[in-house]
């Protein structure tokens, strides 16, 4: 069976050294053998499990984060689905990029013909765009919402501690708690998630979502088809 040094899996992985190194210090990623001399060596199967890690990383995931997933006994199968999920959303971009292009090469054509654009011309465009302005929309809203939360408590918690006035502290408080519902309420409205076993798209309980483990890309869930309770995959609802 092939087997590879430290500087043979970085280099397939496309990372350094010291970035194998740190992942087998945290836990992620264990040599499979160790020659007399101290000498680490990795095996086709640490090959594919350092890939995966490199793929979750790429997504933004913590280390912690990480490790939670590999440690569920289904992790290829909420890998193969956050695969899945990064490949229809290229395809999407490519789609839509095509779909401009071609609405360009219309354009220049009905201006070369006629002289001026027509604006029926353009609807095609800003229906494509329409879901992805949505979500842009939804993350834009609840930073803002994050920003005036924090802005709220710090400044209630200067006034309190500077002034000995308290009362802007709880009024700011329940302000806070009043947002953060709000805001809790309304992500719950716009998400769904895809089982990892049976592939079924669905929307948890909202007490469930709430309390549940998460990463930003995954939330662990029990679907209701299957019943197997999961790192379940996060996607937009456009039904909303």
């Amino acid at each position: 069976m092939q087997k590879y040094t430290t500087g043979e899996l970085a280099e397939r992985c496309g990372v350094t050294v010291r970035t194998v190194q740190y992942y087998d210090e945290r836990e992620l990623l264990s040599p499979s053998e160790l020659t007399d001399g101290g000498r680490r060596l990795y095996s086709e199967d640490d090959l594919k499990k350092m890939k995966f890690i490199c793929f979750l990383r790429d997504l933004g995931l913590s280390i912690k984060d990480v490790g939670k997933i590999l440690k569920e006994d289904n992790s290829e199968k909420v890998v193969t689905l956050l695969l899945k999920k990064q490949q229809a959303l290229l395809e999407e971009e490519v789609a839509e990029r095509r779909v401009r292009l071609d609405r360009i090469s219309e354009l220049l054509s009905a201006v070369k013909q006629a002289g001026e654009l027509s604006v029926k011309s353009l609807s095609g465009i800003t229906q494509k765009m329409e879901n992805k302005i949505k979500r842009k929309k939804m993350i834009a809203k609840m930073i803002a919402i994050g920003v005036v939360m924090d802005v709220i408590e710090i400044g209630a918690v200067l006034l309190w501690t500077f002034t000995g006035i308290w009362w802007p502290f709880a009024v700011g408080m329940a302000i806070v708690v009043a947002l953060g519902i709000w805001m809790s309420v309304y992500y719950f409205k716009r998400t769904a998630y895809i089982c990892p076993e049976c592939t079924k798209v669905f929307k948890p309980k909202f007490k469930e979502s709430f309390f549940a483990y998460h990463t930003p890309k995954t939330r662990k869930l029990t679907c209701p088809k299957c019943g197997r309770k999961s790192m379940c995959v996060e996607i937009y609802d456009d039904n909303n």
